[in-house]
């Protein structure tokens, strides 16, 4: 059923907010990907497919609208899902890393006790692609996540 539902149809569903949340800001709103069940469940599939025999144990997603997408991709990968927040939304021990954004700074925060030491690890994030790894630190793409991932295990 979910197979009808082309690429082309997907991104359809996202569209543009310019000037959000600053001036020459892009900001690709998921809303309407998300309020049709038919399109977020094949996006859901097509982003999880590439990795159903990756064996990873958990899909790390970023705050927020990554939660959106790496929850489901967790649950279709039997893997955990390991929220990473911003500062002071995580209630137990913690690691933080600080970084720079195009129109600013800004932090992000891990459980400690989230990833453990040889865990395959899949990193679901709205404005990059899925990646796969045994070690976070090995992104370049996505150095906070990695540095937080070392943050949180010192």
């Amino acid at each position: 059923m979910t197979n009808a539902v082309t690429v082309q149809e997907i991104y359809q569903a996202i569209r543009d907010v310019p000037d959000f949340p600053k001036p020459g800001i892009i900001f690709k709103d998921i809303t309407p990907l998300l309020l049709d069940p038919r399109r977020f469940r094949r996006a859901v599939e097509l982003m999880a497919a590439p990795f159903d025999r990756s064996k990873a144990r958990r899909v790390v997603s970023i705050e927020s609208r990554g939660f959106l997408l790496g929850a489901p991709i967790a649950l279709l990968l039997e893997a955990g899902l390991v929220p990473i927040r911003k500062p002071g939304k995580l209630p137990a021990a913690r690691g933080r890393v600080e970084y720079a954004l195009e129109y600013g700074t800004d932090a992000l925060e891990m459980h400690r006790d989230a990833v453990g030491p040889g865990d395959r690890v899949l990193v679901a994030s709205a404005s990059r692609p899925c990646y796969t790894t045994r070690n976070l630190a090995t992104f370049q793409s996505l150095a906070p996540v990695a540095q937080v991932d070392r943050a949180a295990v010192s």
